[in-house]
C-alpha cells in the first residue's frame, strides 16, 4: 500500500466519524507531538542494549508498533491537510541532506554538517 493509498485509508477513517472539523494544522502538530512523546517514553530508561532488544519481545515490539503507526498516521493526516506530497518532499530532503553530508566527511560519524568542513 503506498502514501496516497494509506492517506485515503485514513482521511476516509476521520470522514466517517466527523472528524475532519478538528484536524486543524494546529491540532495535528500538536497530536503528533503527543504520540512522538508516547513513543520517546517507552524508550525514555532503557539502555542502548536494551532499546535494541524491543523487537525482540512480542509485547515491547506491539507497543512500539503501534506507537509508530500513531505518529505515522497523524504525519499522513498533516501531510493531507496541508497538500504536501509526502513522496517528493522526501524525495527533495534525501538530496538537500546528501549535499549537506557527502560520504567523505560524514561516513561513521554523528557530526552536524555546519561542523564536517573544521576535521
Amino acid at each position: 500500500m503506498g502514501i496516497e493509498d494509506l492517506q485515503s485509508l485514513v482521511s476516509n477513517f476521520s470522514e466517517r466519524r466527523d472528524w475532519s472539523q478538528f484536524h486543524t494544522p494546529k491540532n495535528l502538530v500538536m497530536a503528533l507531538s503527543g504520540e512522538v512523546g508516547e513513543l520517546t517514553e517507552i524508550f525514555q530508561w532503557l539502555t542502548p542494549e536494551q532499546s535494541g532488544a524491543v523487537g525482540q519481545d512480542a509485547k515491547s515490539r506491539a507497543h512500539v508498533e503501534e506507537e509508530v503507526a500513531d505518529v505515522f498516521i497523524y504525519l499522513l493526516r498533516l501531510a493531507e491537510v496541508l497538500d504536501i506530497d509526502l513522496a517528493e518532499v522526501v524525495r527533495k530532503k534525501v538530496e538537500l541532506n546528501d549535499k549537506k553530508y557527502p560520504e567523505e566527511k560524514s561516513r561513521g560519524r554523528a557530526t552536524k554538517y555546519t561542523e564536517l568542513g573544521e576535521n
